[in-house]
C-alpha cells in the first residue's frame, strides 16, 4: 500500500501537478486513517469584539439582520491571565458569533484570532496543529466550561480552539458561512497544506484569476482558493496586500437566501453598507459593517 501510495506521488510530480495537488492526495490517504477533531461547523464561532457600550447595539442589529438569538449575557474571564469582559453567544441560521465586551484591556494576543474550533480532543488537536507546522501562541489553559488554546497557521492567522468539559447538542446551520482569510503569495503555500493537515479539508477550487472586484479591485484578477471541512468553509485570498477597504478587515462572509432583503434588515437596525452588492462568478455579495465595527461580507448564490 505504502508502495502504491508513493508510485501516486511520482506520478503527478512527473506530471507536473501543483504542490497542491499532491498535498491533497497526501491528505485523502491520511483521512483514511485519521480520525477527525472538528464537532461541526455549528459549534464553530467568529469572535467579535466591541466596546461595552456598543454589545447590546451590536447584538440587537445583528440578530434583527440574521435571526436567531443571544444567550445570556455574563461577565467573566476567558483568558488566562486577569481580565473581566461581557460574554454571550448569537446563535444565527447562518453563523455563530462569540460576543465579548473586554471592561479591562485586553490581554494578547487575544482579540488577533478570527474565530473559535470546537475540537473532540484538546490535546490531540495541539498536537496536529503543531505537526501540521502551525505555532501554539497561548498554551491550552481552563475556561469556565472547558479548555482553550490559541494557535497561529502560517501566514499569521489566529485561530482559538475550544473544548466543552459538557458536550453540547446545537442544530445544524441553514447556510454554512465562509471563513475569509487573506494571506500573501509568499505564504500561502504553507498555509494552505498546513491548514489542510489539521483540518482533514479538501480544495473545492483553486482560482488563479478569479475577479479582482471581489477585493475590491475590479480591473484586475486575484487567486482564490476555497477548502471545505468538517470545521466548514474557508476562502482563502492571495493578495499582494495592497487592498482598499474594508477588504482584508471582514472574517466571516454570510451566506444568505435573498441579498436585498437582509442589507434592508442591516440598514434598519442600524448597520451601514460599505459596499454596494456586486455580481462576481456564482455571488452576489456586499460588505456591512455593525455597530461596534465589526466588518461582514454577506452574499447570496446566483442561479442560472
Amino acid at each position: 500500500m505504502r508502495l502504491k501510495s508513493l508510485i501516486s506521488v511520482i506520478v503527478l510530480l512527473v506530471a507536473g501537478a501543483s504542490p497542491f495537488s499532491v498535498t491533497e492526495c497526501a491528505m485523502a490517504r491520511s483521512q483514511a486513517v485519521t480520525p477527525g477533531m472538528a464537532v461541526g461547523p455549528q459549534y464553530d464561532t467568529t469572535h467579535v469584539y466591541v466596546a461595552p457600550a456598543d454589545v447590546d447595539r451590536f447584538v440587537e442589529s445583528f440578530l434583527a439582520t440574521f435571526g436567531g438569538q443571544s444567550t445570556k449575557q455574563v461577565v467573566t474571564t476567558v483568558t488566562p491571565s486577569p481580565s473581566s469582559t461581557t460574554s454571550q453567544v448569537l446563535r444565527t441560521p447562518v453563523g455563530v458569533v462569540s460576543l465579548f465586551g473586554f471592561k479591562t484591556p485586553i490581554p494578547y494576543p487575544f482579540g488577533a484570532e478570527r474565530t473559535g474550533y470546537l475540537v473532540t480532543d484538546m490535546d490531540a488537536a495541539i498536537r496536529t496543529a503543531r505537526a501540521s507546522g502551525a505555532d501554539v501562541l497561548v498554551a491550552p489553559f481552563a475556561d469556565p466550561i472547558g479548555r482553550d488554546a490559541i494557535i497561529q497557521w502560517p501566514g499569521g492567522v489566529n485561530t482559538q480552539l475550544y473544548w466543552h468539559t459538557t458536550p453540547s447538542s446545537y442544530p445544524a446551520l441553514e447556510r454554512i458561512p465562509e471563513n475569509r482569510i487573506y494571506v500573501s503569495a509568499d505564504r500561502s503555500a504553507a498555509f494552505v497544506r498546513s491548514f489542510l493537515r489539521f483540518s482533514r479539508g479538501k480544495v473545492v477550487s483553486d482560482d488563479p484569476h478569479a475577479p479582482g472586484i471581489e477585493i475590491g479591485r475590479p480591473s484586475g484578477t486575484y487567486r482564490r482558493i476555497r477548502i471545505e471541512s468538517a470545521f466548514g468553509k474557508a476562502t482563502v485570498f492571495v493578495t499582494d496586500g495592497q487592498l482598499p477597504y474594508p477588504y482584508g478587515r471582514e472574517t466571516t462572509g454570510y451566506e444568505v437566501a435573498n441579498l436585498a432583503g437582509t442589507l434592508a434588515k442591516a440598514k434598519a437596525s442600524g448597520a451601514s453598507v460599505l459596499v454596494e452588492p456586486y455580481a462576481a462568478g456564482d455571488r452576489q455579495a456586499a460588505m456591512v459593517e455593525f455597530p461596534g465595527g465589526y466588518i461582514a461580507e454577506i452574499h447570496a448564490a446566483i442561479h442560472d
